[in-house]
């Protein structure tokens, strides 16, 4: 590492002073080919939107649809061969089978004909009279559309346009919108059918159709997540003792309270035996997993929470540092607010085109002028891409705001006048970060999802051989899948430090993470207790926002558990509430790390003397210097007790 040649100048700008640690400035683009590649992947996305918005109809999935290509509750348009179709349907939101008390399975088809109404028949129809006088009363039309009202006596082919009488009374079932017939023979039947057909839909559609039944749900417990990320922020920001006390009691009391309410509720389900339909099933081995996980993860927080008790005082010493810092650039408390708001949309649109996606089909009419629905090829293939975009996007967006903070936090460290911060840092960062360094995170997010999405795939795997007796291979993908997890956060946690590495030179991905390989070498064992403290009390900050997340997404799916599959929204409800969670608290995270990467730089290039003096703030020398005399004196007592055990003491070289 370079040493700088020459006297600093007593300069407010953080650009002239880096100009002397490393002769790079911010004029060149750093890894413009990643960036081309970026732009590339994202041209295939924008075309399997355009596919999936083009071939697909996710309100297929819940609204319903009837035998002639009309989806119920919105105005349709006419498809070719069919002229019943293209109707409007807004105030018929219902979907009503003609012969509800015999229907039949044919190639996962219900085989009766269906007809979208506004209201189902609440009382028994035993005529044509009847049928004729239910739709003049309520103006739900029961015979099929082309058979006028007043013809329903008249016409010789109504009995075959009507439904078969009598009709039982039905009721509205409120998440299909199905009118299901309450005559215990009918009801028997019908359920038996409703039953095999959702057991024999395809896996990736009763996902899709569960976030959909439950999509408020979801942007409820989104919105509780983001005000638990708000309670979580002030709270580091100022932070006192009784806080991080008061903190770390309610993680313990989340992780005790959710783990037991998954195993009573897993307790509950396998009890149930009403439990029939394979979403259901599903809902048991979920909550099995989920419960043994939480278990897992809260036997080891515990088991750190009491390690790191006694150096609950030193962390809050070291938040008071990073919040000064805060507080010189205020405004780096809204940057996670902007990437919350940015990875919402992304996040809105990808799943808007995942659900297009999984109805995407091309509409076939019969010969007697119905409409059936035939899956596309190729639909798996866009999926997964589109699945990578997901991963990949998202540590985009991420890495762009750990690439701000760091910029803005490298600004005010080296800055000569600590009572005169720079003008503007964080918007500064920003332009640099667009202009430059774009390639740079692009090629950082990249590494991370080239790590995850083979463990996605090994995971897959291990699902389908747990049919299997192959107990080797389970553990060997076991073994793989850990491994993967635990490179990935090291790569993670390495990114950032290339991130400030970059932010002060200007250089490359590579060159960034040699130079912050060479810093880190000799400073690791100085700044990695203290940095673990301030990690460990983030992190217990996004368990927080998980946890009670979770809790409030198991009381309200639960209450939703017929036809859905439940728990996986709510695994996607708990995924989305630890990236905001971490999209919130990394200003912390990063803001540590960069603050202990630069005073390691400052050590490293200046000698405090006149000519080369430190950076660094005399109040944060001074927890350095506290800290370090504390190891040693920790060291030092461990080595007089050994001697005095009757060890002996080997000299130092």
């Amino acid at each position: 590492m370079a040493r700088p040649g020459g006297r600093r100048q007593d300069s407010g700008e953080c650009v002239a002073e880096l100009r002397e640690w490393r002769p790079v400035v911010y004029r060149k683009c750093t890894d413009p080919l990643w960036l081309l590649l970026f732009f590339l992947f994202w041209a295939g996305s924008m075309f399997i939107t355009g596919y999936a918005v083009m071939a697909g109809a996710a309100e297929r999935l819940v609204l319903g649809y009837d035998s002639f290509g009309n989806i119920c509750g919105r105005k349709n348009t006419p498809v070719k061969g069919a002229p019943l179709s293209g109707q409007d349907m807004t105030n018929k939101k219902y979907v009503f089978f003609l012969n509800s008390c015999s229907l039949e399975m044919q190639s996962l088809k219900i085989s009766s004909v269906s007809l979208c109404v506004s209201s189902c028949p609440q009382e028994q129809l035993n005529s044509l009279e009847d049928l004729q006088s239910f739709a003049r009363n309520n103006g739900s039309c029961l015979c099929v559309y082309n058979l006028n009202v007043s013809s329903y006596t008249l016409n010789p082919k109504a009995a075959e346009l009507c439904p078969t009488l009598p009709v039982p009374p039905s009721k509205s079932f409120p998440l299909f919108n199905r009118c299901v017939p309450q005559h215990p023979e009918c009801y028997s039947k019908y359920a038996s059918v409703l039953i095999s057909m959702v057991n024999e839909m395809d896996v990736f559609h009763r996902i899709l159709s569960g976030i959909l039944a439950g999509r408020d749900t979801v942007i409820g417990l989104s919105v509780l997540a983001l005000a638990f990320c708000f309670i979580v922020v002030l709270t580091f920001r100022f932070i006192r003792a009784l806080l991080v006390h008061t903190l770390i009691a309610l993680v313990v009391f989340g992780l005790l309270f959710v783990s037991g309410v998954l195993w009573w509720l897993y307790y509950d389900y396998r009890n149930d035996p009403s439990t029939e339909l394979e979403t259901q099933k599903e809902n048991v081995k979920f909550l099995l997993g989920y419960a043994i996980f939480s278990t897992i993860i809260t036997i080891v927080l515990l088991s750190l929470i009491l390690v790191l008790r006694k150096k609950l005082q030193f962390t809050v010493q070291l938040f008071q540092i990073v919040g000064k810092i805060i507080s010189r650039i205020p405004f780096l408390l809204f940057q996670p607010l902007w990437t919350f708001l940015i990875l919402i949309v992304y996040w809105i649109f990808w799943v808007a085109v995942l659900l297009s996606l999984g109805t995407a089909g091309t509409a076939q009419t019969t010969s007697e002028g119905q409409v059936e629905y035939r899956a596309l090829s190729g639909i798996w293939y866009m999926a997964w891409y589109h699945f990578v975009g997901l991963i990949w996007t998202s540590e985009f967006i991420l890495a762009c705001q750990q690439m701000t903070i760091a910029g803005a936090v490298v600004t005010c460290y080296f800055n000569r006048n600590k009572n005169s911060p720079p003008r503007h840092p964080v918007l500064s960062s920003i332009s640099i970060l667009f202009c430059y360094h774009l390639g740079t995170v692009v090629k950082g997010s990249f590494l991370i999802t080239i790590l995850r999405i083979p463990r996605i795939v090994l995971l897959h795997l291990f699902n389908i051989l747990k049919q299997k007796e192959s107990a080797c291979a389970k553990c060997l993908l076991k073994c793989c899948s850990c491994w993967l997890w635990c490179q990935e956060g090291c790569l993670s946690y390495f990114n950032q430090h290339v991130y400030t590495t970059t932010a002060i030179n200007g250089t490359s991905f590579c060159t960034s993470a040699k130079d912050a390989v060479h810093i880190l070498a000799k400073s690791s064992a100085e700044f990695a207790s203290i940095s673990c403290c301030g990690d460990f009390i983030i992190f217990l900050g996004k368990v927080f926002v998980v946890c009670f997340t979770v809790f409030g997404g198991l009381m309200a799916f639960n209450y939703h558990r017929e036809l859905q599959a439940w728990v996986v929204p709510l695994l996607l409800v708990g995924f989305f509430a630890y990236l905001m969670s971490h999209s919130f608290l990394s200003v912390f995270e990063v803001t540590l790390d960069a603050m202990f990467l630069c005073f390691a730089i400052d050590m490293e290039t200046n000698d405090g003397s006149a000519e080369k003096p430190y950076f660094v703030d005399q109040e944060l020398l001074m927890f350095v210097n506290q800290s370090n005399n504390l190891t040693e004196g920790h060291k030092h007592r461990t080595m007089r007790r050994d001697n005095e055990d009757g060890t002996e003491l080997q000299p130092m070289t």
